[in-house]
């Protein structure tokens, strides 16, 4: 090879050889602090627009599980308050049960006539109270003053869209009470109250009828104790549908999480560095760029050695 002032090839190629180095030295940096190799666009445009896209999807099954998540404390809510009303039922039936044995007094009557509308605001109460964020599945009616806003919800189950409804119960209650009329709170719709008020507990029930100064059986006690056991039944009617909704939103929060998780894996296997990798290609690089900063330096100064020529 010639010597030459004007070319150098040996530091062209050393020169070459250093930028190179440098280049890769400096994206095994970025991927050892970010974490990632793929960070950006530049890296792989196609892994970094299939990661985008699937951090979209993870992001929107986040939003999929707390909406699970909110349904799920609607139906909880829902179904300690119909457990509470049951057991509320329970002393109702007692209380009914034990009427025939006094009909022939009236101040008997009337004391079982305070503690049987006890029950009733107490179970309009549970009802109720019964709402998270305006939602109440035992709500009859809406606009009542109450903060109801709606007896049913709605819920998404999947990235897709699917949907899932749960209506509110008052109406299959008073279908499987035979209640009629008019009615506004759940007593109206189990048939153990008439034109009730909204928002208003009652002041009677349908067991006992007061006229004047006295007081009366309205019926007869199997007539009676029939109400009450269709009341039970109606209510264990909505406990098992809430049992059965609450076995679905379980399964589709535990496949929410599933499909997450691997999302967020797909996600990573296309974007994540491994660090061992990185760490031992960091080191490699960084030997090979003092390397190259060495062979420019020797390559640098073979030019140098023209001056001998002439000495």
């Amino acid at each position: 090879m010639s010597l030459s002032v004007n070319t150098n090839n040996s530091s062209m190629v050393a020169l070459e050889t250093l930028n190179s180095t440098q280049s890769q030295l400096s994206a095994t940096e970025n991927a050892v602090s970010t974490g990632k190799k793929v960070a950006t666009a530049a890296d792989n445009p196609a892994a970094f627009g299939i990661a985008s896209q699937i951090n979209g999807d993870t992001q929107g099954q986040a939003a999929v599980n707390d909406g699970l998540s909110y349904a799920s404390s609607v139906v909880s809510s829902t179904t300690s308050a119909a457990n509470n009303i049951l057991s509320v039922l329970n002393k109702v039936q007692e209380a009914v049960t034990g009427l025939k044995d006094n009909d022939s007094s009236s101040t008997s009557l009337s004391q079982v006539n305070e503690e049987l509308t006890g029950y009733m605001k107490e179970i309009d109460t549970i009802a109720r109270d019964a709402t998270t964020k305006g939602v109440n599945l035992l709500s009859v009616g809406t606009g009542d003053g109450l903060g109801i806003t709606s007896n049913q919800i709605s819920y998404v189950t999947g990235l897709q869209g699917d949907t899932q409804t749960i209506t509110g119960f008052s109406a299959s209650i008073a279908s499987d009470t035979g209640a009629t009329g008019t009615i506004s709170v759940l007593t109206d719709a189990l048939g153990l109250t008439t034109g009730s008020t909204a928002g208003a507990d009652p002041t009677s029930n349908v067991f006992l009828t007061a006229t004047g100064s006295s007081i009366a059986m309205s019926d007869t006690a199997a007539n009676l104790i029939d109400k009450v056991q269709n009341a039970i039944t109606a209510m264990t009617n909505v406990t098992s549908k809430l049992g059965a909704n609450t076995n679905m939103i379980a399964a589709m929060s535990t496949y929410g999480e599933a499909v997450s998780d691997d999302l967020t894996s797909a996600s990573g296997a296309l974007t994540d560095a491994d660090m061992s990798s990185e760490s031992a290609k960091l080191t490699s690089l960084q030997t090979k760029q003092s390397l190259a900063i060495k062979s420019l330096s020797i390559a640098n100064g073979e030019s140098q050695n023209v001056l001998s020529l002439f000495q």
